[in-house]
C-alpha cells in the first residue's frame, strides 16, 4: 500500500477562504526522486552547479587522456576508391535523339504545346573535359534545331559520363535559346555551355 499525499489549496485572501483538497497516492518512485532532488540541492549541485561538474569533468577526461597516433597499415582504408573515369564519351550526334523526345515530353507534358524538333543543323564539339581532369568527363556541344512551327533556334548541350539515370549510361543536358521557359540555364542557356 502506498502512502497517500494531502495537499490543501488555499485561494487567496480576497476570495475569503475556499479551499481544494487533493489527495495524490504517491510512488516508491517518486520517494526516490524527492530525496534524490533534495540530495543535489542540499550539495549544492542543482542547475548551474551540474553544469559545471560536467565541464570539469570533461575537461579532466581530456586533459588526461592519450595524444592521438597515426592509423597502422591495417587501420588505413585501403579498399576505397573513387570514381574511375575513363573519358569515354559519345560524339555529338548521338544525343540527338534524346534531345528531340525530351524536348516534345517537355513541351507537351509542362507547357501545353504542340512543338517538336525536325532538324538539326551545324551540329559541333565546343569543348571535351573544359575542366581539370579529374571532374566528370562531358562533351560540349552546339547547334542550330528547327522547330515544327518553322522557327530556327541555338541548342547547346552536354553528353555526360555515367550521367545517366542513377550513373548508368550516358546523360544529356540540352537548352533550347528562346525555349528554356522554366530559366534552368538562363540567361539565353548560358548555363548550359562551357
Amino acid at each position: 500500500m502506498f502512502p497517500a499525499v494531502i495537499s490543501l489549496h488555499l485561494t487567496p485572501s480576497r476570495l475569503r477562504g475556499t479551499f481544494a483538497l487533493t489527495i495524490r497516492r504517491t510512488t516508491f518512485v517518486d520517494d526516490l526522486m524527492r530525496d534524490f532532488a533534495k540530495s543535489l540541492k542540499a550539495l549544492g549541485l542543482m542547475r548551474l552547479g551540474l553544469m559545471r561538474l560536467g565541464v570539469s569533468a570533461l575537461f579532466a577526461v581530456l586533459a588526461f587522456g592519450h595524444p592521438a597516433k597515426a592509423a597502422n597499415p591495417l587501420e588505413l582504408n585501403f579498399g576505397l576508391f573513387g570514381p574511375s573515369y575513363d573519358g569515354r564519351v559519345a560524339p555529338c550526334e548521338k544525343a540527338l535523339g534524346t534531345i528531340s523526345s525530351q524536348f516534345q515530353e517537355k513541351e507537351s507534358t509542362f507547357w501545353n504545346s504542340a512543338l517538336t524538333i525536325t532538324g538539326y543543323g551545324n551540329i559541333h564539339e565546343v569543348a571535351f573535359r573544359p575542366w581539370q581532369s579529374d571532374n566528370i568527363p562531358r562533351r560540349y556541344c552546339s547547334g542550330s534545331v528547327q522547330l515544327s512551327d518553322g522557327g530556327v533556334h541555338a541548342v547547346h548541350y552536354s553528353i555526360i559520363e555515367d550521367g545517366g539515370f542513377a550513373g548508368f549510361g550516358q546523360g544529356v543536358e540540352w537548352c533550347v535559346t528562346g525555349l528554356d521557359r522554366n530559366w534552368a540555364y538562363n540567361p539565353a542557356c548560358r548555363a548550359a555551355r562551357p
